[in-house]
């Protein structure tokens, strides 16, 4: 069929040869599993009557689990990771009528989507419901019997952080936990992940205090360092089961690249019309499809697009985003598993493990940022016992269009390391004061806090915490769950707030990106426009618009070293240094686009953001210096050419958006008196991207030399050299130079 399928898209008027590659991924035969004992009849009985037989990775799994290991699963998407946790915590209540269990999801949606599954499950093996969700849409008069009567309790990291100052009020729950399920916990990375490891060892806290000590079930995309991000997460030590045993089918997998509309200036056609082209065919010869966008806007755009094509079955497809009520995600969910929808549009929201079927295609519009993103988007078709198709729409940048030409990148590269930093000041600040609110803190809980007697002695020195005979105490006024954001590291927190009513929290520097006056803010699909940014009551006003252009704000940037006993490395003369710096951004201006083209530019006149963070930096030796020159290359062009490509290819390595990181080159920096290229965590006491920069260096240089030469052009353009946000209008910037230097500093690097 999808032979067939591909000679009918080549006869197309609109196919330009845009497929640039096609990587088959062969079926493979499943390899079942083991259990060093018999299950109890209740549960074996459960998995015969649904004809589930243990992959190997399930009864490794499951193996591990009973002998009291924490384990980590990571595998791919449909494996079947659900039931590895779930058939041992079901055996662990079922033999101890007290024991409990905690499951953490990242987002609403899955949370409801599991309790289905663990419901069904204790439907089907004839006992009482012991699962309910208690979150935010829990229902006040419901919650009481909840805390008293249920034994697996599913939650996500927001609420939990709210519930735990009352933990008396879970005292019996606490006392009897056995298990912590911590379910896509690839998810918990960055300022998110870091603020969720301290929140975890504030769970542990409790725990220790009523007397238990839960054993830890992860489960995860693949990623590079599993035990590494599993014990960061928890402060654990982990076994890790990654050797998939699971059956698949024949996929293919599609590298499609919209066609030139000018080779001359490097333009392409908008992949924007590509994905809508696509999706199209798709339906059309009867494929049901999921299409992954970039935003929601264009979630409802491409849905427009098509249903004005599409006749007859216009109403076989439909958007899927948050902001949905969860009934009706609920009923779309319930019509892909029934095939009564033939495609959805989506954003990243359907991209974890709700059960949505086996679908034939994906369409994924716009690389997703990560290798783990991407596959597991990819894994939404395939599910069943038939090929399927995946095909991967490249934008016009710089990694979009790396793995086009390099599709071998990515198919053999291995997973991003996730990313979690225990040692960032401000998140261990502010989760020490939320720990003193909950129970008194003690120099034992050192074991549970990195930076421990700096934190507190601040958090003293600022009147937010007292010494008792007990421990330190809170003594501030808010409540500090409050306080703390779990998404974000500044005190500094915006209300957006439309027609009276409050749209969104960000804060101080997204507001600066997303909410300075004149921006375009999308929210829930919707488009608005700032009026006013309020700096002295954090407040910025907006009003519904319908815009068809969105902004993009401009900055300078100054940065200096600030921490001179930093890490560093010489090689053959390439000084490389990682250590604390300051960053103080001016934002002068922004612009207005639409897809394709800069239509307008305004000034802005805000203050500088001033913030200390992490940095790695290297600087360019004397005698390379003194080649370019000779040549008559363009020092400045090449360093800051260099600079926006390396920051384009960092995601890479680390999981992160490249808008995590930010960079500045300067010919001659005032610290180091030499050409310098600086790359920086954009969060105030940085997340530990530029650590992993720094350890990754020269593979990083080589990726970066790799993109800017084979990129078609001759002098930049967006896909490889060109930044969407550079400050100073993409001036100056040098291919050739960039090139030289890179060649230069990777053969030091190879003599070395």
């Amino acid at each position: 069929m999808l032979n067939r399928f591909f000679q009918n898209i080549k006869r197309q008027e609109w196919y330009k040869q845009q497929i640039e590659h096609i990587e088959e991924i062969p079926a493979r035969e499943p390899r079942y599993g083991k259990l060093d004992k018999p299950l109890p009849n209740i549960l074996q009985n459960y998995l015969d009557r649904e004809g589930i037989k243990l992959y190997s990775h399930q009864a490794d799994a499951i193996n591990s689990i009973r002998r009291g290991k924490n384990v980590i699963i990571t595998t791919p998407t449909a494996s079947g990771k659900t039931i590895a946790f779930n058939i041992p915590v079901f055996e662990a209540l079922l033999k101890d009528n007290d024991a409990t269990a905690l499951y953490i999801y990242p987002t609403k949606a899955l949370t409801n989507d599991q309790l289905h599954v663990l419901r069904t499950m204790e439907r089907r093996m004839g006992i009482r419901p012991i699962s309910n969700v208690y979150d935010g849409d829990t229902p006040q008069r419901a919650r009481q019997r909840i805390r008293r009567t249920s034994r697996i309790i599913l939650s996500n990291p927001y609420g939990l952080h709210q519930y735990l100052p009352w933990h008396h009020k879970w005292k019996s729950f606490f006392q009897h936990l056995k298990f912590i399920i911590i379910d896509e916990a690839h998810m918990y990375r960055g300022v998110f992940g870091s603020n969720v490891a301290m929140l975890v060892r504030r769970i542990l806290r409790i725990c220790e205090y009523y007397g238990s000590n839960p054993q830890f079930i992860l489960s995860s995309a693949t990623i590079a360092n599993p035990e590494e991000h599993s014990r960061k997460l928890t402060g654990r030590d982990f076994e890790v089961i990654s050797n998939d045993g699971s059956i698949r089918e024949r996929k293919f997998f599609v590298f499609w690249n919209p066609p030139f509309v000018d080779s001359v200036k490097m333009v392409r056609r908008s992949p924007h019309q590509e994905t809508k082209n696509l999706f199209v065919f798709h339906i059309k010869n009867g494929l049901q499809t999921i299409c992954f966008t970039v935003s929601r806007q264009m979630a409802e755009l491409i849905t427009r697009w098509s249903r004005d094509e599409l006749g007859n079955v216009r109403d076989r497809i439909t958007t899927y985003r948050a902001g949905y009520l969860p009934e009706e995600r609920r009923e779309i969910e319930r019509r892909l598993r029934t095939r009564e929808l033939l495609g959805v549009v989506s954003t990243n929201a359907l991209e974890l493990g709700i059960d949505i079927g086996s679908l034939d295609a994906v369409i994924i519009s716009g690389y997703p940022g990560t290798i783990i993103s991407t596959w597991q988007q990819a894994g939404r078709a395939g599910r069943g016992y038939r090929d399927s198709l995946v095909t991967l729409i490249a934008f016009e940048n710089p990694l979009d269009q790396y793995f086009m030409k390099h599709p071998d990148e990515f198919f053999g590269r291995p997973h991003e390391y996730a990313i979690i930093d225990l040692e960032n000041p401000y998140i261990v600040m502010g989760h020490l004061m939320c720990a003193s609110a909950e129970l008194p803190v003690k120099e034992d809980d050192k074991k549970y806090f990195n930076l421990f007697e700096e934190s507190v002695m601040a958090l003293e020195r600022q009147n937010m915490v007292r010494k008792t005979p007990n421990g330190w105490v809170y003594s501030g006024i808010a409540r500090p769950v409050d306080i703390v954001n779990l998404n974000n590291i500044s005190d500094k927190i915006v209300t957006i707030i439309s027609d009276g009513k409050v749209l969104e929290t960000m804060d101080l520097p997204k507001a600066y990106d997303e909410a300075h006056r004149g921006a375009v803010l999308l929210h829930q699909g919707e488009t608005y426009l700032v009026e006013d940014l309020d700096l002295e009551n954090l407040t910025a006003r907006a009003v519904r618009r319908d815009i068809s252009y969105y902004t993009e704000p401009r900055k300078t940037v100054d940065i200096r070293i600030i921490n001179t006993e930093v890490h560093q490395k010489k090689r053959k003369g390439i000084d490389i240094e990682v250590g604390e710096v300051e960053v103080t951004e001016w934002y002068h201006s922004y612009v207005l686009r639409t897809c394709d083209r800069v239509i307008g530019k305004q000034s802005l006149d805000l203050p500088p953001l001033n913030f200390q963070t992490v940095g790695v930096w290297f600087t360019i030796p004397g005698d390379i210096e003194e080649k370019v020159r000779e040549r008559g290359l363009d020092l400045e062009g090449g360093i800051h050419a260099i600079e926006h490509a390396m920051i384009a290819m960092t995601p890479l390595y680390a999981m992160c958006d490249r808008w995590d990181v930010g960079g500045i080159s300067s010919p001659m920096h005032v610290d180091t008196q030499r050409p310098t290229i600086f790359i920086y965590d954009s969060y105030e006491g940085g997340v530990g991207i530029s650590e992993r920069i720094y350890d990754l260096f020269e593979s990083l240089l080589r990726v970066t030399l790799r993109l800017i030469q084979d990129c078609g052009c001759d002098e930049g353009c967006p896909s490889c050299i060109y930044s969407p946000k550079c400050g100073n209008e993409n001036r100056p910037l040098s291919k050739e130079a960039a090139i030289f230097i890179l060649r230069e500093i990777i053969d030091k690097i190879k003599l070395d």
